[in-house]
């Protein structure tokens, strides 16, 4: 049953609905209909893949600080819940924006556009986000995608099949994130093995893991010798992949911002992880998903 508020768009060999509200991919399904995202079981996790702006993760004390006042603001920013206005819509793509309001001024203090575009091609989803400065001081934002991509995926292989396999390597240990969210000081051990992720529940009891930076700028998910998807992220620099175990789902978060480092109590613009679009400019961020049969 097609959800109400679902946009579709179609190539011959992939079929996405997108949701105005949060502009929010909900369903990628291949030629024959098989579902590639989460089945969002409430049990679990009720996200498809929100738009993470205008930060990423948590704020020490959800408090988000510019130019000495204090604005409140929940983990991932307001877009996730946030009504898009359709721009336009085509067979193969759809634009969606928001805008800054009345609402989003009140914990964000910034005249802003957020464009995210679908389109498909083929095997290849992109979705490109455009964060254009409409008011007359530069504009501070983190940004970040959080698709989560069926485990298993629906190819009949076992959940236990299942790998990430990196680019290029990833030598560095990861972040550790503190009970309230944000980033504890601390690192944890890398679970590669050379550039490949097996896997399994218990690494994600801890929460995500968070490589940061990351060198590859594409990883392969699925069990090899099935259907995988290559996931591209060329203008992130960092990568969190989570899932709550047990869940028939595993997300790949590329990001270009990071929580706040734990106890942080600076200004917005100083903190690990937010770009400055410059007055009258535009900041493009873009990720592609690729079926490869």
């Amino acid at each position: 049953m097609t959800e109400p508020n679902l946009i579709t768009i179609k190539s011959p060999k992939l079929t996405a609905g997108i949701n105005y509200h949060g502009a929010e991919l909900t369903s990628l399904t291949d030629r024959s209909g098989k579902q590639l995202m989460t089945d969002a079981d409430p049990a679990f996790w009720t996200g498809h893949a929100p738009i993470l702006f205008p930060i990423v993760g948590a704020l020490s004390g959800n408090t988000l600080r510019v130019d000495g006042k204090s604005y409140r603001m929940d983990k991932h920013g307001f877009a996730r819940r946030s009504d898009f206005e359709v721009i336009e819509h085509q067979a193969h793509h759809v634009v969606l924006r928001l805008t800054d309001s009345d609402a989003t001024r009140k914990s964000y203090p910034f005249a802003f556009a957020l464009d995210l575009k679908y389109a498909l091609e083929g095997a290849t989803l992109t979705i490109t986000a455009t964060i254009a400065n409409r008011g007359d001081v530069p504009l501070p934002a983190s940004f970040g995608f959080h698709p989560a991509f069926a485990w298993p995926l629906p190819y009949g292989e076992q959940r236990d099949k299942h790998r990430i396999l990196f680019g290029r390597q990833e030598p560095g240990a990861l972040e550790t994130i503190a009970a309230d969210g944000t980033i504890a000081p601390d690192t944890r051990e890398s679970p590669l093995d050379g550039r490949t992720l097996r896997l399994r529940d218990d690494l994600f009891v801890d929460d995500a893991l968070i490589w940061d930076p990351v060198a590859s700028q594409a990883v392969t998910y699925g069990a090899f010798g099935a259907p995988t998807l290559d996931i591209a992220f060329p203008d992130t620099p960092r990568l969190g992949i989570w899932t709550k175990p047990g869940a028939a789902f595993v997300c790949v978060e590329p990001w270009h911002g990071i929580a706040d480092p734990q106890g942080y109590a600076g200004e917005f613009r100083d903190k690990p992880g937010v770009f400055e679009v410059p007055v009258g400019g535009e900041k493009i961020i873009t990720m592609s998903v690729t079926l490869t049969v």
